[in-house]
């Protein structure tokens, strides 16, 4: 049983450096924001480079809402477990659109979270009409999965 025990401190110490890894947040996925809006962020190329779709919950337009496309960015640097990002969403069924910046946290539990910035800008039908053309607001996005918890 002595010469066991160097083999069993080997394995335990393996098995709890392995729940003690830092998980690393992924933006690839289902999201859903604190208004109930939808993402789904496709894959994440090598480069950063993504495309999704977005199904906003909110809006000012009359016209009815409809899935509009992602485009976006995030910083690929390795070492960096909560990547920052930004992306562009091309309203298809009003003349806005609306760019996000923010970065990916995985909180205190384990669950990764978007915290995010947007501005949305509006067609102003001239130069007097620009001061209400933009708008400015915050968005947390948690995983769908997460958010039915």
């Amino acid at each position: 049983m002595v010469q066991a025990t160097p083999l069993l401190l080997v394995l335990f110490l393996a098995l709890g450096a392995h729940s003690l890894a830092v998980k690393k947040c992924s933006l690839t996925g289902q999201w859903r924001n604190d208004l109930g809006s939808n993402m789904t962020i496709l894959e994440v190329k090598e480069n950063g480079d993504f495309t999704g779709k977005y199904l906003t919950a909110v809006s000012a337009s009359p016209l009815k809402i409809k899935e509009s496309p992602i485009l976006g960015s995030q910083r690929t640097t390795n070492e960096k477990k909560d990547p920052t990002f930004g992306f562009t969403v091309h309203w298809n069924f009003t003349d806005s659109i609306t760019v996000f910046t923010g970065q990916c946290f995985v909180d205190e539990h384990g669950k990764e979270v978007l915290k995010t910035m947007w501005l949305l800008r509006s067609h102003a039908e001239q130069p007097i009409d620009d001061w209400k053309a933009t708008l400015v607001g915050y968005n947390t996005f948690w995983r769908l999965q997460e958010f039915m918890d």
